[in-house]
């Protein structure tokens, strides 16, 4: 069993990224791919700083159905954690995956903060 690679980059936003690979190995086009693709969840959020936590690889050396992929991110925002999962056959459409579930969350994390603060306060 090979070790786990971690590169930890920071994009030109500033959002920081740990990018961890278990049972593949982490090229350069695929760690390019990951920034990308989680670094624009940075402009949906608007304040503080942001830190993704990104993990990829195989389940197991030994998976029966084939090469199945999983892609899993944390994203810390502020005071909350939000996370994405995905997996497929294809390693860039489970990021893919991983990344528009993020989405979704960070659209209901804003529009609870804003249903909060407008409550009237007592």
């Amino acid at each position: 069993m090979c070790s786990p690679q971690d590169l930890g980059l920071v994009t030109s936003n500033g959002m920081k990224i740990n990018i961890t690979a278990k049972n593949i190995t982490l090229d350069e086009p695929l760690r390019v791919f990951i920034e990308q693709k989680i670094g624009i969840l940075e402009k949906f959020i608007q304040k503080g700083p942001v830190g993704a936590m990104v993990e990829i690889g195989k389940p197991s050396r030994h998976h029966k159905t084939g090469p199945v992929f999983y892609a899993e991110v944390n994203l810390k925002v502020g005071g909350d954690l939000l996370r994405g999962e995905g997996s497929n056959k294809d390693l860039r459409t489970a990021i893919n995956e991983a990344r528009d579930e993020l989405h979704i969350q960070i659209k209901k994390l804003k529009e609870r903060k804003k249903d909060l603060s407008r409550k009237p306060k007592k």
